[in-house]
């Protein structure tokens, strides 16, 4: 039935002029989308691809197994987003995991952790008392430094103002950016001195320093560092991915903090009742429609685009949901940008050490290490479970092969079953695999993605790596689908194949996020926004990014009025 509310085709384009066109039907452009609709503005979608959702999408490759190609779990979608647009009526249904995390051992053990505290103590217990009291406190000082950093993540950055040319505004401009910082400041103060010393150590450090200062116990702390690297190139020895390990607590589900979730129908679901809900606020969403280039007039003002067909589609508001890489690099006409500005994005950080796999199987794997008396689905088949993460120094060997060129020879797998929780998605008995690894470089010294037997031979070597632990595994996949970062690239849109539209360092985010100079989602072309992951406050299914952009077109429309 969803499908019959999306436009296919760039026909319904021609000879019309829009207040605002979102290049990209990613959940950011579609949150976008939905809030400037519901202002009253007249907005279209243009989707280069057949399917509405970026990275968070549902597509159906093997004959009843319904994937989330790229992005996998829900958590960080902002829980204003999901209240204003009422996105549970629209069908978002989430589906809480508990235990939320497995981690076997090949010497027989196996770690399971999730919301459930007396759950959490016992399994930590069976490798240390001294961890088993420690764990509570570690996730309590995170999650009061989410809640330090949760008002940054739902407003926009205070960027010094560009074009102010009144008394009013200039003083405007100044009192909001006054009671932004005084705001901070009475946060920090109510953290104290010795949490905000312990915040800014979390910032600055590499998670390995931060987890050996809590814990004694290597399969907890590589649990934990694989929240730190998820997605990055970085290692867990490297300075500034301690402040990643906030991931473990950031997002929430239905209100509990921390609680990672499946989606009813895939990640998809995410993106289409977003979808829905522009869509009811007026908006027009057309698929297979790609943009060629932005149309800029002489005097820099944004006036419409041009997409591949030759249409041109009018508006003086054009929000860019692609990277930033792509929006400036590659749609924004030569000779229009400053050469600084332009210099700044394309030397950014774009690089991805991730290959997502999906499977179908026939078969749920079964763990030598956890024989739980389940007949079917159990425990360790709900959460994360983390494959060849038994110690740090294993994480950061796997980094390091990908430093020297080539993929990791024990690669590190977070591998998800949500067909366990999920029945929509596969037929009954077989079930839905998502494997999430790294670390595979773009560009491999020993070989090419392009290669088939070289793709395949990659493959394998991750089926075997879960056959170490789950003897079997091999033998069950009916069949999959392999996204390595140059396909990431081609088929996603996501430059590098970063599933964060560029790296998530502490040099890429906040006031320098995409750039310096122009973090608040303007741009140097008059009438050009960004309002995707590349924007504050960065990546994951979080939507903030839409809404903030969003916004901040509506407060700039209503100056422009006055």
């Amino acid at each position: 039935m969803w499908r019959r509310s999306f436009s296919t085709g760039t026909a319904a384009l021609k000879d019309k002029k829009y207040d605002a066109l979102v290049i990209g039907g990613g959940h950011n452009g579609l949150t976008t989308a939905a809030y400037l609709a519901r202002g009253g503005l007249s907005v279209a979608v243009l989707e280069r691809r057949h399917v509405i959702g970026g990275a968070a999408v549902t597509e159906e490759l093997i004959p009843g197994f319904k994937f989330s190609r790229c992005s996998y779990l829900q958590s960080l979608l902002r829980p204003a987003v999901i209240k204003e647009l009422e996105l549970a009526r629209h069908g978002l249904k989430l589906l809480k995991r508990s235990p939320s995390s497995f981690t076997p051992c090949l010497d027989g053990r196996y770690l399971l952790l999730g919301p459930d505290r007396e759950l959490n103590h016992a399994e930590i217990s069976k490798f240390s008392k001294r961890d088993a009291e420690a764990y509570p406190r570690y996730e309590h000082q995170l999650e009061n430094f989410c809640k330090f950093m949760d008002p940054l993540l739902d407003s926009q950055t205070p960027e010094a103002r560009r074009g102010a040319t009144s008394f009013t505004e200039r003083f405007k401009d100044k009192l909001q950016k006054s009671v932004f910082w005084a705001h901070c400041l009475r946060r920090a103060q109510s953290l104290g001195q010795k949490d905000m010393v312990d915040f800014m150590d979390l910032l600055l450090s590499p998670a390995s320093k931060v987890l050996n200062n809590w814990f004694e116990t290597d399969v907890l702390k590589a649990t934990l560092a694989t929240d730190a690297v998820i997605g990055t190139t970085a290692s867990v020895h490297t300075p500034g991915s301690g402040y990643v390990l906030l991931h473990h607590v950031m997002g929430e589900t239905d209100g509990d903090r921390g609680i990672w979730s499946y989606v009813e129908g895939g990640m998809g679901s995410v993106s289409l009742a977003i979808g829905n809900a522009a869509k009811e606020a007026g908006a027009n969403i057309i698929t297979g429609a790609e943009v060629h280039k932005l149309l800029v007039e002489e005097d820099g003002r944004v006036e419409g685009v041009l997409l591949n067909d030759g249409t041109r589609v009018q508006s003086s508001v054009v929000l860019s949901n692609a990277t930033p890489y792509r929006t400036f690099v590659e749609l924004v006409p030569d000779s229009v940008l400053p050469d600084d500005f332009l210099r700044a994005i394309k030397h950014a950080d774009y690089s991805s050490g991730t290959t997502k796999i999906n499977l179908a199987v026939d078969r749920l794997p079964q763990f030598e290490s956890c024989k739980l008396n389940h007949p079917d689905a159990g425990p360790q088949h709900r959460g994360t479970i983390h494959i060849g993460s038994e110690r740090m120094e294993e994480i950061h060997s796997a980094c390091q092969d990908a430093v020297n060129g080539v993929p990791s020879r024990r690669p590190i797998i977070e591998m998800t079953i949500p067909s366990v929780l999920d029945k929509t998605i596969s037929p009954p008995g077989k079930h839905v695999v998502n494997l999430f690894i790294q670390y595979t470089p773009y560009d491999p010294s020993d070989g090419s993605w392009k290669d088939p037997a070289y793709r395949e031979s990659f493959a394998q070597r991750c089926f075997s790596l879960i056959d170490e632990y789950a003897p079997g595994f091999s033998s069950s996949v009916i069949g999959y689908d392999m996204l390595t970062p140059p396909d990431l690239e081609r088929e996603i849109g996501l430059t590098g194949g970063n599933i964060f539209h560029g790296a998530m360092g502490l040099d890429s985010l906040f006031l320098m996020r995409p750039v310096k100079g122009w973090s608040d989602y303007r741009t140097p072309v008059r009438g050009l926004y960004l309002c995707g992951s590349g924007a504050h406050p960065g990546g994951g299914v979080m939507g903030a990014p839409g809404r903030n952009a969003a916004h901040v077109v509506l407060q700039d429309i209503k100056q422009s009025l006055k």
